[in-house]
C-alpha cells in the first residue's frame, strides 16, 4: 500500500487534517478505503441546554424498571409474612384493629416506597453496578441498614411502640427477598447476554494494537459481563497492524466519536498508554459530552483489584496509590476459621456420600478407594493430598506411553479421554466429586477452601512468578477453576492464580465458592 493513501495520527480523537486523503481500516489481513470524517467539537461549541441525556446503551432502562417492581413486591411480601406470623403486628397503630387502613397504607405502600427511595439513594439502581460484581449487593445491604435506622428514628421521634419482632422480621425478610430477586435478575441478564448477545455494551478499543488485544481478551473472557468489542482504533498507525490477525476490524487515523457511531458502538475504552498522552484523554471526554457514549479507561496497571487501588489527587493530578496485598491479619484468621468450620461440617454431612463413592470405586477396579499424592503447599511445604481414586491401579505404569498425548502446555498431564480413567472415575471427575476428600486437608490446615490448586511436588522448583502461588495455602477451588479449569493454558492459569494471591479477600472467596457451584453443575473443563 502506498504511503500517500492516508495520513495516520496517533491522537485519541484528532481527525485527519488533510481531508483530500482517504482513511484506513484494517480487518484481519485486508485493508479498505474509508471516506474522511468531519472534525468534531471538543465540548465548547455546543449549547449546554441542548445536551443529549439519552445514552446510546439503553438495556439498563427496562432492567431497572424490572428491578423496581421486584424490589417493591419483595418488601410487600415480607411485610405480609410478618403480619401473618405475629399477632402484634399492628401494635403502635391507633385503632388498627377496627380500621386497619392506615396500617395497610404504611405496610404495603409507604414502607415499600421508602425502600425504593433509599435503594435509589444508595445507587443500587446505578447501571455501572448492575449485573456484575459484588457492589450491587453491598449497596442493597447498605440500604437495608439505612431503612432500619430510618424506621427506628421515626418510631422514636413519634413515640410509636411498634412490635420489635414484627419490624425486625419484616426488614430482614425484605432484605433477603430483595437480594434473592437481584440474584435471579442477574442470572436472567447473564443468560440473555450469553445466548442472545443482547443487553451489553458495544465497545471501541483505543490504543496500541497489543494493548487493545490484551483488553479484548480480558473483557471477552466472561460473556456475562456484557462487554462486546466491535472495533479497534490504533493510535500508532496502520503499520503496527500489518500481518496480524485481529478478531474485530482495526482502524487508524479516524475521529473516534464518528467511528463509534459508524460501527454502532456505545462505549469507548481507552487502553494502556493511550490514556497517558497529555491532554488527549481530557479532550476526548469533552468531545463525548452530550453524545450519549460512555468512556472507560483500562490503565496499564493490570491484575490489580479495585480495593487495592485508591485515587489520591495532588494539585489536580490523580495519582493511583496501590496498596500491598493482604497476606496476614484478622482477615486471614477469619478465613482460616471459616475453612476449618466448613470442612468439619462438610465431612460430617458427606459421610453417606463418601461410603457410596467408595463402594462404586471398589466395584469398578480393585484397589484403594483414596489416591494420595505429594503436592506443594503453603511456603513450599510438601503434603499428601486426598482424592478419590479415578484411575486403574496401573495408571502410573501406563503414563510413560501417553506423555506425547498431553493436551496441556503446563506442569500437569491432561487428556480429555484418558484411557487410564475407569467409567465411575470419569463421572467423579466430571462432577468434581473426586475432590471432596480434600476437606480432610482443609481440616488439617494444609489447604483452604479457596486458593491456587496444589501442584505435584515432582514438577519442578516453582521458579519465577509461579513461586508466588505458594504465598497462600492451596485451595479446593480457585479462580483458575471457575474461569475454565483444564481448558485454560498454563500461562493463563498462572496469571489467574497470581491475581488471586495479590487480591484475595473474604468477599472474593465467597464469590468464587458461589461461582464454583455453577461451574461444577455445568461440568465445564472437567476431565
Amino acid at each position: 500500500m502506498r504511503e500517500d493513501m492516508g495520513e495516520v495520527t496517533t491522537s485519541l480523537q484528532r481527525p485527519v487534517t488533510n481531508t483530500g486523503r482517504s482513511q484506513l481500516v484494517r480487518h484481519v489481513d485486508s485493508f479498505e478505503i474509508q471516506p474522511p470524517t468531519p472534525p468534531s467539537h471538543n465540548g465548547v461549541p455546543r449549547s449546554a441546554w441542548a445536551r443529549a441525556r439519552r445514552r446510546v446503551s439503553r438495556w439498563h432502562r427496562p432492567y431497572t424498571a424490572a428491578l423496581l417492581l421486584v424490589d417493591f413486591f419483595a418488601v410487600v411480601l415480607a411485610d405480609w409474612a410478618a403480619q401473618e406470623a405475629f399477632g402484634q403486628a399492628r401494635a403502635g397503630f391507633y385503632n388498627a384493629q377496627e380500621d386497619p387502613t392506615w396500617f395497610y397504607t404504611v405496610a404495603f405502600l409507604l414502607l415499600p416506597l421508602g425502600w425504593l427511595v433509599i435503594l435509589w439513594g444508595n445507587r443500587a439502581y446505578d447501571r455501572r453496578y448492575m449485573g456484575l460484581g459484588p457492589d450491587e449487593f453491598k449497596r442493597v445491604i447498605r440500604a437495608g441498614v439505612a431503612v432500619a435506622a430510618t424506621v427506628s428514628f421515626i418510631a422514636f421521634a413519634t413515640k410509636t411502640d411498634l412490635s420489635r419482632y414484627t419490624v425486625g422480621f419484616a426488614l430482614l425478610g425484605a432484605l433477603v427477598l430483595i437480594l434473592l430477586g437481584r440474584i435471579l435478575a442477574r442470572f436472567t441478564l447473564h443468560a440473555v447476554r450469553r445466548r442472545v448477545g443482547q443487553a451489553g455494551h458495544r465497545m471501541v478499543l483505543v490504543g496500541t494494537l497489543p494493548e487493545c488485544l490484551e483488553v479484548y481478551t480480558a473483557v471477552t473472557r466472561n460473556p456475562s459481563a456484557g462487554l462486546v468489542p466491535v472495533a479497534i482504533h490504533i493510535t500508532d498507525g496502520y503499520a503496527a497492524a500489518r500481518g496480524i490477525q485481529t478478531p474485530v476490524p482495526v482502524y487508524a487515523g479516524r475521529d473516534v466519536l464518528a467511528l463509534v457511531r459508524e460501527v454502532g458502538g456505545d462505549t469507548i475504552a481507552v487502553c494502556g498508554s493511550a490514556s497517558a498522552e497529555p491532554g488527549e484523554l481530557r479532550r476526548l471526554a469533552w468531545q463525548l459530552e452530550g453524545s450519549g457514549v460512555d468512556l472507560v479507561v483500562a490503565p496499564q496497571l493490570t491484575d490489580i483489584a479495585g480495593p487495592r487501588v485508591h485515587i489520591r489527587p495532588i494539585e489536580g493530578l490523580p495519582l493511583l496509590h496501590v496498596e500491598e496485598p493482604t497476606l496476614s491479619g484478622p482477615a486471614l484468621l477469619a478465613k482460616n476459621l471459616m475453612d476449618r468450620v466448613a470442612a468439619g461440617l462438610g465431612l460430617l454431612l458427606l459421610v453417606p456420600v463418601f461410603l457410596a463413592i467408595g463402594v462404586a470405586i471398589r466395584l469398578s477396579d480393585p484397589g484403594p478407594v483414596f489416591f494420595r499424592q505429594p503436592r506443594v503447599g503453603h511456603e513450599g511445604r510438601t503434603f499428601r493430598v486426598w482424592k478419590f481414586r479415578t484411575m486403574y491401579v496401573d495408571a502410573e505404569d501406563r503414563l510413560a506411553g501417553l506423555v506425547d498425548q498431553n493436551e496441556t502446555d503446563g506442569m500437569l498431564f491432561k487428556m480429555k479421554h484418558d484411557p487410564r480413567v475407569f467409567p465411575v472415575g470419569r463421572f467423579l471427575r466430571a462432577s468434581s466429586l473426586d475432590e471432596l476428600p480434600q476437606l480432610i486437608n482443609v481440616l488439617w490446615g494444609e489447604m483452604s477452601l479457596v486458593g491456587p490448586r496444589p501442584l505435584p511436588a515432582d514438577d519442578g522448583d516453582f521458579l519465577g512468578d509461579v513461586r508466588r502461588r505458594l504465598l497462600v495455602r492451596p485451595g479446593m477451588t480457585g479462580l483458575w477453576q471457575v474461569s475454565g479449569r483444564s481448558d485454560l493454558s498454563w500461562d493463563e492459569a498462572v496469571r489467574l492464580d497470581l491475581y488471586y494471591v495479590d487480591n484475595w479477600s473474604l468477599a472474593y472467596d465467597l464469590s468464587i465458592l458461589w461461582r464454583t457451584v455453577g461451574v461444577v453443575l455445568a461440568r465445564k473443563g472437567a476431565y
